[in-house]
Formats: structure tokens, C-alpha cells, sequence
């Protein structure tokens, strides 16, 4: 039985609380190593044993140290401050100072819902009203998968998806790379559709003169979804204007923000690419470590920091559309951590 950590403020927003929310990669948490993190603003702990991932409120209930700064002995985390045991359960087995006594119920870690998906490691703070969203290519062995990021953003989570899933900014924010600023393409009028995903748009076509890690000009259409408030994918056809490309070259990404606070975000992003086998893990990682710090700079600077969920806030055009259509989910949804 796992016991809910009822130390999450209750004020929090439930649309996040009740969500999943990726806070690791899986090779960065081995056996035997504690990975401190914070969503949300609460401090947690992720650890594993053997083939089971733990997420923990960081803290010990008998005098409120953290144990994160503990170690793992056994399979359990041992606590800092006086070497009480945890195992995964979040139960206590041992109280040096007396070891001949049974814990006490009560003695246990505040443990929450922990999940190992796509290579990320996943935790909810609550009780999870949805599944980890899809990341459609995943199980294809057509498509070779990456990972890039972390990035840390000092700026809103929702901000981050939105610039994510925006094409007008590329000739801009890009130059050279995802779009030419002296001839911005004309975004053509595309619709906005509810699934059982979210939402998806139609394809949006666009020119990019680096369209990709080949470094070749492309025209490009993407298919935007937003699965979840702070989770978003495109998949991205791309053909090479000189006609070298495959027929159905596709560049697919999953991005998803960890919400460490209102105005503090870590962003994770998934690859999966079916062309290019000479392209290598750096050759992918470079360019959206370039792409997504253009990025950084301008969703930092971007006022007010919390979304606008009014629409009357700011202005708002056709190109748009799925701007607008987000932030209207996100008012039916309930979202307010970080939100205006």
C-alpha cells in the first residue's frame, strides 16, 4: 500500500498534483545512488532497487532531516541524521539507537506514485488521472530515439510549451536555421482538434534553410499535440528541396517541463528520427542545445511571467490559433499553478 505524502500543500494545483511529471533520466539514476529533485515546489528524493523506482518527500518523519543527503545500505535508504532504515515500501526497519524495537507504524517515508517510461523517470504527487502520455514511435525500431536536455528555464512551464508548439517564431528566434527573417513564411490557416490526446493540429508547412542535423534546406510540416498541460510532441515530415531525402523522412519530438516552481522549469526532451543513420547522438544533441538556448532567452524574458489565461491579456492572431486553444484547455482544465 503506498502511502500518500499528505505533506503536499493543498493549495497546490490538483490538475498537476494528480499529474505525471518527468523528473530524471533513467541513466542517471543507477542502483545505489540518491537523485535529489523538486516539483513543484516540494522536495523529493527518486532512488531504485533493483527493478522498482522510488519517489520520496525529502525528509525523515523523526526530526525532519533530509534524506537526500543519506545513502543507500542494503537496499534501503539510510537516514543522515541518525541511521534509521527506510525500504522501498517506505517502511522503517531499524532505529539504531534501539534496535531491539519494533518501528512504530508511523515511522515511514512519505512515498509517492514513481514510474520508469521512455527512458525518463516519471513521479506524480498525487493520485495520477491520466496515463504517462504516448510517445507514438517509441516501439518502433524504424525510428532510432535520443534524448537532449536538460534544459533549465527561469521562466513558466506553460510559456515553455507554448514556444514550443509555436512555427511563427522560427524565422526570428531561429534565423538561419529553422526559417530566414527577410522572407518569414506565412503561416497557412490550420485547425486546432480534440482527441483523446488533447489537442492536435493539421500539418503546418514551413521552410527551413537548416531544416535539420543534415544541414540541408527543407520544407517541413509539423503536427503539433499538447497530451498533457506541460507535455507536448510534434511529428515533423520533412522533404530535402534538392529531392536527395527519403519519401517519408520523420523527425519526432517529445518535450515535457518539470514544474520545479511557478517560475522555474526544467525541460526534457525526446527524439525519434527514421533518416540519417549517419547523424550521431552529438550530431542531435548539439543542434537542440543550440535551438532550445535561443529559446531559453527569449521565454525568460517573456512578461507576465505566469500565462494569461484571460485572452483579453494579450494579443492574440490567427497564426496563434493553438496558442489560443491551449490556453482555453488549460482554463477548463483548472490549471492555476502558474497561471494568471
Amino acid at each position: 500500500m503506498i502511502s500518500q505524502a499528505k505533506t503536499t500543500d493543498v493549495n497546490q494545483d490538483p490538475v498537476l498534483v494528480n499529474d505525471w511529471h518527468v523528473v530524471a533520466r533513467s541513466r542517471d539514476l543507477p542502483e545505489g545512488k540518491i537523485l535529489k529533485v523538486r516539483v513543484l515546489g516540494e522536495d523529493l528524493i527518486v532512488w531504485r532497487h533493483q527493478d522498482q523506482v522510488m519517489a520520496w518527500k525529502d525528509l525523515c518523519i523523526h526530526r525532519g532531516s533530509r534524506l537526500s543527503l543519506g545513502w543507500i545500505e542494503d537496499g534501503q535508504v539510510v537516514c543522515p541524521y541518525h541511521g534509521w532504515h527506510y525500504n522501498n515500501s517506505g517502511a522503517c526497519t531499524l532505529m539504531p539507537a534501539q534496535p531491539n524495537m519494533t518501528p512504530p507504524a508511523k515511522a515511514r517515508a512519505f512515498v509517492h506514485r514513481a514510474k520508469e517510461q521512455y527512458d525518463w523517470i516519471w513521479v506524480s504527487l498525487g493520485e495520477p488521472k491520466h496515463d504517462i502520455p504516448p510517445f507514438f514511435q517509441w516501439d518502433d525500431p524504424d525510428f532510432r530515439k535520443f534524448q537532449a536536455g536538460p534544459y533549465y528555464y527561469r521562466a513558466n512551464g506553460f510559456r515553455t510549451i507554448e514556444n514550443f508548439v509555436d512555427p511563427s517564431h522560427f524565422p526570428f528566434v531561429h534565423a538561419g536555421i529553422n526559417g530566414v527573417a527577410a522572407d518569414a513564411d506565412s503561416i497557412d490557416r490550420y485547425e486546432v482538434h480534440r482527441d483523446e490526446h488533447g489537442l492536435r493540429t493539421d500539418e503546418i508547412w514551413v521552410y527551413q534553410p537548416y531544416g535539420d542535423h543534415r544541414a540541408i534546406p527543407v520544407d517541413a510540416g509539423y503536427v503539433y499535440h499538447c497530451f498533457r498541460p506541460l507535455t507536448a510532441y510534434f511529428n515533423k515530415h520533412t522533404i530535402v528541396k534538392d529531392g536527395t531525402g527519403g519519401n517519408d523522412d520523420r523527425f519526432c519530438m517529445m518535450t515535457t517541463v518539470q514544474p520545479v516552481e511557478e517560475d522555474m522549469s526544467v525541460v526534457w526532451l525526446g527524439v525519434a528520427i527514421n533518416y540519417g543513420p549517419e547523424l550521431t547522438e552529438g550530431d542531435i544533441t548539439e543542434r537542440q542545445d543550440q535551438v532550445f538556448e535561443q529559446d531559453r532567452e527569449i521565454v525568460e524574458s517573456q512578461r507576465p511571467e505566469k500565462i494569461p489565461l484571460d485572452l483579453r491579456e494579450e494579443l492574440h492572431m490567427r497564426c496563434d490559433k493553438l496558442a489560443v486553444e491551449y490556453r482555453k484547455w488549460l482554463k477548463e482544465l483548472g490549471v492555476t499553478f502558474g497561471t494568471a
